[in-house]
């Protein structure tokens, strides 16, 4: 049920989702953060920045981000980051090595921690089970 939200919100008409579940003011300025925090995912995206896009104090961004979402903006970053990776290496266009750069990882070995927090499994195994149901 989780993913099918975060699909549902960050996918092209998650903005008008997001509306018509939520409908105020104040969600409709932490949704443009988190629409912001999207389109840069592979950046370091300081919180700061993404509460100045709510309108929002720092402190405040956070706890509202976190009761939208929850889950902190580091997170959904991250959650955002491995997701993408998963889609890239089950699609074949590249590596774990490159994949954990293109999305923002300083180290591969981080990622792979993170990815098998993440999913279960190491990035390799996921992959190719992935492939195997799509056969």
């Amino acid at each position: 049920m989780r993913e099918i939200c975060y699909w549902l919100l960050t996918g092209p008409h998650g903005g008008e989702v997001a509306k018509m579940a939520l409908g105020t003011d104040r969600i409709r300025r932490i949704i443009n953060a988190v629409h912001a925090l999207r389109d840069r995912y592979a950046e370091h995206v300081r919180v700061d920045e993404l509460a100045s896009i709510a309108q929002l104090s720092p402190s405040a961004f956070h706890r509202q981000f976190k009761a939208l979402t929850a889950m902190t903006p580091l997170q959904y970053q991250k959650q955002l980051r491995l997701f993408e990776a998963r889609r890239l290496l089950a699609s074949g266009e590249t590596n774990v090595e490159t994949a954990a750069f293109r999305v923002g990882y300083e180290s591969p070995s981080q990622f792979s921690r993170e990815y098998i927090r993440m999913f279960g499994t190491s990035p390799r195994r996921d992959v190719a089970s992935l492939r195997q149901l799509a056969a």
